[in-house]
């Protein structure tokens, strides 16, 4: 099939590189044409996902329109907070029924309050949309460590033309219909990652890490089925396996954010030295809160995240008051 990648980031690079292999024709687009060209003479991508070389067959595009010309699947892999604003250059050149959109950002847009499938039709109007989700990090993927990850769609058959085209002997795509739940999955654990960072960075131990990834898809289930999420869901690969990877991972940029505020550091300072890389969870953690408070949601575990990183709250002082909740049930 012939593809267009809409991002230079990591996770856009490590799946051009997956359907280049796969034999696919693929064009990868970034906003900044300077970088763009910079990656195509070295045939690396130093700023996102070092030390991979770019097969050849990979073509780099400054030009939208270029990338996205005869495109038959278009990935979409901006950061949430980005996709907007990607979507509307990528306008012009949509219509109903000519490309499948394939997206992989994971988080919820700060003040809309949607998740990438709203935005999407809010920008583009009717398109056939997948989400694509799971437990996978960019580095590991690149480098063909065994994965697994779900396609979700509305339309069964664009779920299943998702999965032929990304799945190989070591990528395992899985379909599902529950795109909210996907959504909500691949985007809410990233708030929770950075808890587990908060965690490591305190130096507490396997216990509470172990607590608060148990309690923290409790939590994630509770709002994404109040939000139109299938309870089953957040059981699988977008729900419980993504957390799992993101609160564990040394790959985790949200688990580093959260390692950071462990150890005393200001969150400005944290995401300063981040430069570009966007650790998605932070700007997540303002929606979910968001959410929990106009659903009427008891969230305790983002509320904490969201006191820490825009009140400036101690962590220590999280996790004590976490610790001291009133006693309840475990169901």
């Amino acid at each position: 099939m012939n593809v267009a990648v809409l991002s230079d980031g990591g996770w856009g690079t490590a799946l051009s590189i997956l359907l280049v292999n796969n034999g696919h024709s693929v064009r990868q687009w970034g906003p900044f044409p300077d970088y763009i060209c910079e990656i195509r003479k070295s045939r690396v991508n130093g700023r996102f996902l070092a030390g991979v070389r770019l097969p050849d067959g990979l073509l780099l595009c400054e030009d939208m329109k270029e990338a996205v010309n005869d495109a038959e699947i278009v990935l979409l892999a901006s950061p949430s907070q980005y996709m907007r604003g990607t979507l509307e250059k990528f306008s012009p050149f949509h219509s109903p029924g000519k490309h499948i959109l394939v997206n992989v950002a994971k988080g919820i847009e700060v003040g809309s309050l949607k998740r990438m499938s709203e935005i999407c039709e809010e920008v583009l109007g009717k398109n056939q949309y997948c989400v694509l989700s799971g437990p996978s990090h960019a580095e590991e993927v690149a480098l063909k460590s065994p994965t697994a990850v779900v396609a979700a769609s509305s339309d069964t058959r664009t779920a299943e033309t998702v999965q032929k085209a990304f799945m190989n002997e070591f990528f395992r795509v899985y379909t599902s219909h529950d795109v909210v739940g996907v959504e909500l999955g691949g985007s809410l654990k990233n708030v929770f990652a950075i808890a587990s960072g908060v965690i490591d960075g305190m130096k507490l131990g396997d216990n509470p890490k172990a607590a608060l990834m148990t309690r923290g898809i409790a939590e994630l289930a509770r709002l994404g089925v109040a939000l139109g999420g299938k309870g089953e869901t957040f059981s699988g690969l977008s729900g419980i396996g993504d957390l799992i990877v993101t609160c564990i991972s040394r790959h985790s940029r949200n688990r580093h954010v959260g390692e950071e505020l462990g150890r005393g550091r200001k969150i400005e300072d944290v995401l300063k030295e981040m430069g570009m890389v966007v650790a998605e969870g932070v700007k997540t953690a303002e929606s979910a809160h968001s959410l929990a408070l106009k659903h009427g949601i008891e969230t305790p575990i983002i509320n904490e995240v969201y006191e820490e990183l825009y009140l400036g709250k101690d962590p220590r002082k999280g996790v004590r008051d976490l610790m001291t909740r009133k006693a309840r049930k475990e169901f």
